[in-house]
């Protein structure tokens, strides 16, 4: 078994932010929490956190006598200046939220898609903080290779431009081969229906229910990182069939060019004739509105069409789930009859399945003719 890296968190005090940055952090391979230091604010300039607490950590880091601590997560975007000073301080690699996701996402591509927007998203990440960088790095400004008056800076930064540039070529080639097999599917008049939602909230496990698929599942964030399409038929409609997309999970505060770098994998949401926008009924009310505005928020960056949009409530084997949470769940969130289901007990499919045939496979002879 490998070492366990021993990691402090900086996180919010409230409990939605922290629990969320406990699951990141959890889903860090090999990552286990030592402690947790919350503080109000960390946007402070010299450490992000006040340097009271960024004392407070250096003193802990110094007396801890269970092992060495090897690494100082923060929970908020830091300028590479803040992570210097704080590394300084106390000795520890420190790294921030934005850092963090890409790491858990290196970790879990398995694609080449995947793997070439993640590099995307490290170029995006960098291509700020050059500057920072190179004069922690060296002191001052230099003149570079690129010529008489020409900077470090600027090389490097052409270098980055010059890379993100032969990436997003790749992608794009990418992005015609799926425009292609969309063309092919149009063709084929079958329904297109897309699995969203925020990361774990059930998306994979319904995925393998209805496709009999086995699709790896875990309880870690972004187990997903590449869409995945299966034909699935309905038996009660003449063995007629519609093609399953199952998604990348949303996060809350993800920056924007993480986005922007999976955007031609999303673009698979806004292909689809019907999307089901999954919401983990299991949770509490707040956490269940503040990741249903973080989903509808990517969506409408996504420019989705509201109307082809299902709300479906997962999870519903939970023994704290009972008609009266659902009840208040549709109030808060504004649904009307919304469909319920247990990809673990089975419960609600087939209803699903029925809504999914009555909105879709009356239609599918006319898919050859309506507007995507």
């Amino acid at each position: 078994m490998e070492n366990l890296t021993n990691v402090i968190l900086v996180t919010y005090p409230d409990r939605f932010r922290l629990e969320e940055a406990k699951s990141l952090v959890e889903s860090l391979p090999q990552s286990k929490i030592v402690k947790i230091f919350t503080q109000r604010y960390l946007d402070r300039a010299e450490y992000g956190m006040g340097s009271g607490k960024a004392e407070e950590i250096r003193k802990f880091v110094k007396e801890f006598s269970l092992g060495e601590i090897q690494q100082i997560v923060v929970d908020e975007h830091l300028t590479t200046k803040q992570i210097y000073n704080l590394e300084r301080l106390t000795e520890v690699q420190v790294i921030d939220r934005e850092r963090m996701i890409l790491n858990i996402f290196s970790s879990r591509a398995t694609t080449t898609e995947s793997k070439l927007q993640i590099q995307l998203a490290e170029i995006k990440y960098q291509f700020p903080r050059v500057r920072e960088t190179l004069k922690i790095n060296s002191g001052s400004e230099q003149p570079g290779k690129g010529g008489m008056g020409e900077y470090v800076v600027d090389v490097k930064r052409r270098e980055l431009k010059k890379l993100m540039s032969f990436i997003q070529q790749k992608l794009e080639y990418t992005r015609r081969k799926r425009e292609l097999y969309h063309h092919q599917r149009m063709e084929t008049e079958l329904p297109v229906v897309s699995l969203v939602g925020y990361t774990s909230s059930g998306k994979t496990t319904l995925f393998n229910l209805l496709t009999k698929s086995n699709k790896a599942t875990s309880d870690f964030l972004f187990t997903t990182l590449s869409t995945t399409t299966r034909s699935l038929k309905f038996k009660a409609n003449n063995n007629a069939k519609i093609l399953l997309v199952d998604t990348v999970g949303f996060i809350s505060r993800l920056p924007h060019y993480m986005i922007d770098a999976f955007k031609s994998t999303l673009e698979e949401s806004l292909r689809a004739d019907l999307i089901l926008l999954l919401i983990d009924s299991s949770e509490v009310m707040e956490d269940i509105r503040i990741k249903y505005s973080s989903c509808w928020r990517v969506l409408q960056e996504l420019e989705v069409n509201k109307s082809r949009v299902l709300v479906v409530l997962t999870k519903y084997d939970d023994d704290n789930i009972h008609s009266e949470k659902i009840e208040e769940i549709a109030k808060n969130l504004e649904l009307f009859n919304p469909i319920v289901i247990s990809s673990k007990a089975g419960y609600g499919i087939t209803e699903l399945e029925t809504m999914i045939g009555e909105m879709l496979l009356p239609q599918s002879h006319q898919a050859s003719t309506k507007t995507r």
